[in-house]
């Protein structure tokens, strides 16, 4: 007898709530109490779940603090979908130029579980001093110059959520000075003698899917025109790439 495609199984609902729950928290670690509470299972339950998790590399746990977030197995499974989809070559030549044009590091950061996943790279050309981002690194949503382009052109009532997450305090002001030129500038911000520029990639809404972000060396005095590089490039990419980012944020 076929099933129906409507019957779920329980303890399989149960795991995946887990997974978007960890996804979810701004800081990236819960405890096994604050997950079994959020997502309304006993802690018998949940430990069962997360210890399968724990075995597959889903999950990780600290075992000091006792908190877990999520493991390097869901870098594999994003992966593949990438592979798949197709996006991180889509993305390579708008890459590829904006690299060549500023030597600097330039970066695809896509938007997913409350994080910038960073899902294609191309290194500064031509031997300059560059800056060494993995693929698969991630960074909280609301950090750097991609937190401010993505909360400026995010609606103003979820800026908040989104810098709040990472403890980020910005005025309104500045961003909407950032929504206006279209790019964040961060000068050392994140890491001294690090500078970065980003501006967003908008899906069909307007809104943002991913952020392009440039990362080198460059003097202050260069913040702008490579800035100005990076809103221009973000904007062919958000036509470029809209059919992989449908469901992307």
């Amino acid at each position: 007898m076929t099933e129906g495609y409507g019957r779920q199984v329980p303890a399989v609902e149960q795991t995946t709530r887990v997974l978007y729950h960890l996804a979810s928290v701004p800081s990236g670690d819960a405890t096994l109490t604050e997950i079994c509470r959020a997502v309304d299972i006993h802690l018998s339950k949940g430990h069962a779940i997360l210890a399968t998790l724990r075995s597959a590399g889903l999950v990780v746990r600290k075992d000091q603090a006792k908190l877990y977030s999520l493991g390097p197995g869901v870098l594999t499974l994003a992966r593949s979908l990438l592979d798949r989809t197709g996006l991180a070559t889509a993305a390579e030549p708008y890459l590829a130029e904006a690299a060549a044009a500023t030597d600097c590091t330039a970066l695809l950061g896509l938007i997913t579980a409350g994080r910038v996943f960073i899902v294609a790279r191309r290194e500064t050309p031509g031997g300059a001093v560059g800056v060494t981002i993995r693929v698969g690194h991630r960074y909280p949503l609301g950090w750097g110059a991609h937190g401010r382009a993505i909360a400026a052109f995010m609606p103003p009532e979820r800026r908040a959520v989104v810098l709040g997450g990472a403890g980020v305090s910005v005025s309104a002001a500045d961003l909407d000075e950032v929504r206006s030129r279209g790019f964040a500038v961060d000068i050392g911000g994140m890491q001294a003698g690090v500078s970065a520029v980003s501006a967003p990639v908008l899906d069909a809404r307007g809104e943002p899917a991913a952020a392009l972000i440039l990362v080198g060396t460059f003097p202050a005095d260069l913040a702008a025109a490579h800035g100005r590089r990076a809103a221009a490039a973000a904007r062919a990419m958000s036509v470029a790439l809209a059919p992989y980012l449908e469901t992307g944020s």
